[in-house]
């Protein structure tokens, strides 16, 4: 019982802290956008990241909640099929977003005699067709669930892997062998693009920390520029998502070559699911102190609106 109540409050205060997290992140950087002179193509891509982790989170924190609170059976066969579905895809997108999240942070920061200066956006706009591509793309790998997912109101005879609200029907090894590697091969793309960018942010930082520490021991004042501290908040985000990442996968792995089914190892892999969508915001909104700059503003909005109304 003690087990059950912890579950239903960690599912519970995960989705609820996502979800106003992941908002209040759009909100702030939707905010940047409109009001600043240059369309960031990172604002942008924080956007979409938020926008992506807030599909997941109603999709699968909101059912997992329900659920947990003993409510079951409230979801019909396609009710199943486009909450499954949803979430799956929208996972992938959000792997994908946060790849080119640093793949552009990296690039926005390289040296102007780099090469890969010349690959800088050059309006936020030229991001748009990448987030197509990765809805598309994600779309069409996960597209074997809409056959694979069915309501725990059917037959469970032929189900296996509950999920509290949905079961996954077995799939013909055809279906798995096929759809598997599209997986992997889309994981090991986008995580050695991400690897690569990081460990080139790395490099850049670190020669920017040893040029700091000349200027200071010849006592010079130095500022560091923007990009670079919005480069060391994207290093941030990435290990964060890449200590999620793997700790779903490993507890994934645990629980395929497992005989039994561990309700404990199922919740804890279900945790590190939500964890990404759950935690990454605070990780933004801790780094850029995006809340006190989004409340600033608006009390100076409502100041001025005051202002003008005491005038008239």
């Amino acid at each position: 019982m003690v087990l059950k109540i912890i579950n239903e409050i960690v599912f519970f205060f995960m989705t609820v802290l996502g979800t106003l997290g992941n908002i209040s992140v759009s909100v702030n950087y939707m905010f940047s956008w409109w009001r600043g002179p240059e369309k960031k193509p990172i604002h942008l891509i924080l956007i979409h990241l938020a926008f992506a982790n807030i599909i997941i989170l109603l999709a699968k924190g909101l059912p997992k909640t329900i659920a947990a609170f003993g409510l079951r059976n409230f979801l019909d066969d396609i009710g199943c099929k486009i909450i499954v579905y949803l979430s799956r895809v929208a996972r992938g997108v959000s792997i994908c977003t946060s790849n080119l999240l640093t793949v552009v942070q990296a690039i926005i920061i390289s040296p102007s005699a780099s090469g890969w200066r010349r690959l800088r956006p050059k309006s936020a706009w030229h991001i748009l067709p990448f987030f197509s591509f990765f809805w598309i793309l994600n779309a069409l790998i996960s597209v074997n669930l809409i056959h694979s997912i069915t309501s725990i109101n059917l037959n469970m005879s032929q189900l296996e892997n509950g999920d509290n609200y949905c079961y996954f029907s077995l799939e013909s090894q055809k279906t798995k062998w096929l759809v598997l590697p599209l997986m992997v091969l889309r994981d090991a793309v986008f995580q050695g693009a991400m690897g690569g960018a990081s460990g080139y942010m790395v490099s850049l930082l670190h020669k920017h920390h040893q040029h700091v520490l000349y200027l200071q021991k010849a006592k010079l004042l130095y500022r560091t520029p923007p990009e670079l501290r919005a480069a060391q908040s994207v290093l941030l985000l990435m290990l964060c998502f890449v200590f999620f990442y793997w700790t779903d996968c490993t507890f994934s792995l645990v629980l395929s070559f497992s005989l039994v089914d561990n309700s404990l190892i199922i919740n804890i892999q279900e945790f590190m699911t939500l964890g990404y969508p759950t935690f990454s915001p605070l990780v933004l909104i801790h780094r850029d102190e995006l809340l006190p700059e989004c409340w600033h503003a608006q009390l100076e909005k409502l100041r001025k609106c005051l202002s003008r109304v005491a005038v008239q």
